[in-house]
């Protein structure tokens, strides 16, 4: 569950996009009304508000926020202002076109394959067809290295199907599939990442269970060690997206926070891409890993409209 507030009483989009208007027109940009917008409504009204303001104001609402924001704020506003399957599109193009990406900067990748539904997935990839003229695995495969480049192809070319079906001989077969791969260092194989790859949700977490219950660890502990390491926790990142995204996201926040400075790029991505779907989940996996909340984490490693722009999406009232 998101923890996104949406008025009981939604304004009409020439109305919102009138209050907008006013809030790039004033001396000085209102940002409290962009947040107050913005900041409350879903990926359909949002849509809705882009359109009006186009037809109403003939201009680009995106183009406007640009020249209106800045900085961290700017970003994580515009960023939720996108339709979801473009923000997403545009964030695995910057991953990939970095000169020295290191796994952190592949992880959006993986969320965007193994922690969204199978339609938006296929959403990211039409988008990014559609803005960059090429595919996401052509990109993928001329920019990564082997043997990573392997596993994120058939990632994000999987098309999982959405329904809760398992069978639970193929999840004890397919347990043991990959307790040998492990066991030999073996995780690049093709009959290994075609079972990360194609197998649905629900198929996976029961895979990962007879794993635990039949080899006593989980899956993820095991996967430490058995290859290099960048391997090594790509695939930890995909077990957790599957099986529980919260854990993950919670974990991304956690390391944008905790140390010197804040990584803001991850923080936004985190609570922007997730705020309609599971932040109430990744709250509490927070609060278990952590021994701290999550709004206080971000209320204490983020200022101004930007923090108050997150804590909305968090559901404070602000």
């Amino acid at each position: 569950m998101g923890t996104l507030r949406v008025p009981d009483v939604v304004p009409s989009a020439d109305q919102d996009c009138e209050r907008l208007k006013k809030a790039f027109d004033g001396l000085g940009t209102d940002e409290e009304a962009i947040i107050w917008v913005l900041g409350r409504r879903n990926a359909s009204q949002r849509r809705r508000i882009k359109e009006r303001y186009q037809q109403l104001y003939n201009e680009s609402l995106i183009h406007r926020l640009h020249s209106e924001l800045s900085g961290d704020f700017g970003n994580a506003v515009i960023l939720w202002t996108q339709d979801p399957p473009e923000r997403d599109a545009k964030l695995a193009k910057d991953a990939l076109k970095r000169k020295n990406k290191g796994i952190k900067h592949l992880e959006v990748i993986v969320e965007i394959a193994c922690a969204s539904s199978p339609h938006h997935l296929m959403a990211v990839r039409q988008a990014y067809c559609s803005l960059f003229d090429c595919s996401l695995e052509e990109d993928i495969t001329s920019t990564v290295d082997t043997p990573l480049r392997k596993l994120l192809v058939g990632l994000v070319s999987s098309y999982r199907y959405d329904r809760e079906v398992v069978d639970m001989v193929v999840a004890k077969s397919e347990a043991a599939t990959l307790h040998e791969a492990i066991r030999t260092k073996q995780l690049d194989r093709d009959s290994v990442v075609w079972i990360l790859c194609t197998r649905n949700v629900f198929q996976l977490k029961a895979t990962f269970d007879c794993y635990k219950q039949n080899y006593g660890n989980p899956i993820d502990q095991d996967v430490k060690g058995c290859v290099n390491g960048d391997l090594e926790d790509l695939w930890k990142m995909a077990i957790w997206c599957i099986d529980s995204p919260e854990k993950h996201f919670a974990e991304v926040i956690g390391n944008s926070i905790i140390g010197l400075g804040t990584d803001e790029d991850s923080l936004t991505r985190a609570i922007i891409t997730r705020a309609e779907i599971d932040t109430m989940k990744i709250r509490g996996e927070y609060y278990n890993m952590y021994n701290t909340s999550l709004d206080n984490a971000v209320i204490g490693d983020t200022s101004g409209e930007y923090k108050n722009f997150l804590m909305t999406l968090l559901g404070a009232r602000i």
